[in-house]
């Protein structure tokens, strides 16, 4: 019976070490290491990367912090890694990509940060290269989906290999990005029953930020599941059927998710229109209310013009009748004003 990994003591001089785990041949829990056998490991040459891969079938998770200094100078001491592999570390441009490189899979992938105090639009990148016998993970900033697997294999779930611990990974992206779009929904339908109530609130500015929040991402990991169906496609020598199968099957579960989340996008753009559209019926209305207000002050103001001018030759000067006169000329062209008015606009 194993047991789960217990939490090591990383304060040492290992630059940037945040976490390391021997997963035994056949599955089972792992092992987290402490950095003084890590160290000894990696001198006796039992896991130190494509070239070299343990005798006994079992192999490492190394999780590093990049943000660290002499992080990278650790790598290229103690493992053997594809030299493009160091050369695209801490490259930010945020553009996915998974390839083969020297037998070895590297990739750049997007995740969330593990921030509660930023909103899920926050992404960092994340490094990864795998062997058969090896899977060392860098970031910058914490991540959600690494903390999660971090935790799976802390509680003794078994790994095979470090694809296995690969597809691990994008199922818990996938299964995060699923928690995102379903409060996302949650929002919006709650959003859209207010405006079908005709009640007022901030509806436009929450569509507007939620919506912003689920473009970016999808615009940023949109492109990871195409990037590993790429290269499965021709998948390296070291990759079991097994591996690639679940590789497969992770990736499609990302997909899935990313097309719950175009559908939600396009809901809220939907939701969008119809409010923009309700709000111009409004400010027509209110254009048509103040239009036949001017309209009708029209016979009015024109009456009260000329007979305002102190000039001689105004009409009913001398009739005793002369303003109930002028009072029913301007009422009459008033009616008749309002009555022209209202007909365009059920003409219309």
């Amino acid at each position: 019976m194993t047991t789960p990994a217990a939490p090591a003591d990383y304060q040492s001089d290992i630059s940037g070490l945040i976490c390391a785990f021997r997963f035994a041949a056949g599955g089972g829990a792992a092992t987290e290491i402490a950095p003084p056998a890590l160290a000894d490991l990696l001198e006796r040459g039992r896991a130190t990367g494509p070239e070299a891969p343990p005798d006994d079938g079992a192999f490492l998770w190394l999780h590093l912090n990049l943000s660290q200094a002499g992080c990278v100078r650790w790598l290229q001491a103690h493992l053997d890694l594809p030299d493009t592999f160091i050369a695209m570390l801490g490259d930010d441009a945020h553009s996915t990509r998974i390839e083969q490189q020297e037998g070895a899979l590297v990739a750049v992938f997007n995740d969330v940060i593990f921030d509660f105090d930023r909103t899920p639009a926050q992404v960092s990148t994340l490094w990864v290269c795998a062997h058969r016998r090896l899977l060392v993970t860098l970031r910058r900033k914490p991540l959600r989906s690494l903390d999660r697997l971090r935790e799976h294999v802390r509680r003794g779930e078994p790994f095979e290999s470090p694809a296995q611990l690969l597809a691990h990974l994008m199922r818990d992206q996938a299964d995060l990005m699923m928690e995102i779009v379903r409060k996302a929904s949650v929002d919006v339908d709650g959003i859209e029953d207010h405006f079908l109530a005709s009640r007022g609130g901030p509806g436009r500015l929450d569509l507007a930020g939620t919506r912003r929040v689920l473009v970016r991402l999808q615009r940023t990991l949109a492109p990871e599941p195409g990037s590993v169906f790429r290269l499965l496609a021709r998948p390296p020598a070291w990759l079991r059927p097994r591996d690639v199968q679940e590789l497969r099957e992770s990736t499609e579960e990302f997909s899935v998710v990313l097309g719950d989340m175009a559908g939600l996008v396009e809901r809220i753009k939907l939701l969008q229109e119809e409010m923009t559209a309700r709000l111009d019926e409004q400010n027509n209305r209110t254009l048509f209310t103040l239009t036949l207000v001017t309209v009708l002050a029209l016979p009015i103001n024109i009456m009260a013009g000329l007979f305002g001018m102190n000039v001689g030759g105004i009409p009913l000067s001398d009739d005793h009748h002369g303003f109930w006169i002028i009072c029913l000329l301007v009422a009459a062209f008033t009616v008749l004003m309002g009555w022209w008015a209202f007909r365009r606009r059920r003409g219309g």
